[in-house]
């Protein structure tokens, strides 16, 4: 398993700390859809990374694609509605979404899952979080990203410009109002060379 990250120069503490959300960043999308942008919302950022990579009890997957079965290009892991996260700056940071977006979601984030990209190989396909409630209802779903950056690509359903936006070392983005109907996104392969990069997705009960 790959752990070599190449440490951020503008985040050399082991401190984790969670700055203000006050300082995201809103851009509409269209139709409805619109994402929230806050660089390094945590500090210390590679400090956790390197917990998670060595703690969380990571776990490959198979998925049936057509005829064959094949492996799912990233390690996954999940923690339910009550489930205790990997670190306690996790449950601080699904708390703190939970109060500032309280009165737009009308309900907390419940749910976390966690991707581990490898190396430049590991991906995930166009897609929308539309399991569940987030296929009819507006909904959000935030984003943690620690590790190197990589490229998350936003793109609408019905066709049209991409929006690429490269996320890591503590970045935080927020996808909401009709985003996960509207709109796909995507992190995609890397021919380049891309240190590992781990998300932590916070999503609310029924959103998937």
């Amino acid at each position: 398993m790959s752990t070599h990250l190449q440490g951020s120069l503008f985040d050399q503490t082991d401190e984790l700390r969670l700055t203000p959300l006050q300082g995201t960043r809103r851009t509409a999308l269209g139709d409805g859809a619109w994402i929230d942008l806050l660089p390094g919302w945590l500090t210390g950022a590679d400090a956790l990374f390197a917990r998670l990579v060595a703690e969380v009890p990571w776990r490959a997957e198979r998925r049936q694609m057509y005829e064959q079965v094949v492996d799912v290009p990233r390690l996954l892991a999940y923690y339910g509605a009550g489930a205790p996260l990997p670190h306690p700056v996790l449950d601080r940071a699904r708390d703190t979404l939970s109060a500032h977006y309280a009165e737009e979601l009308g309900e907390p984030f419940s749910t976390a899952g966690l991707c581990y990209y490898r190396d430049g190989r590991d991906s995930v396909a166009w897609h929308g979080d539309r399991i569940g409630r987030g296929a009819r209802e507006d909904t959000m779903v935030a984003i943690l990203s620690v590790g190197a950056p990589r490229d998350l690509l936003l793109r609408p359903r019905r066709g049209g410009e991409v929006v690429r936006r490269p996320l890591g070392h503590g970045d935080l983005i927020v996808m909401g109002g009709s985003c996960q109907r509207t709109w796909e996104h995507a992190v995609p392969k890397s021919a380049r060379a891309a240190g590992p990069r781990i998300s932590v997705q916070f999503r609310p009960h029924g959103v998937n």
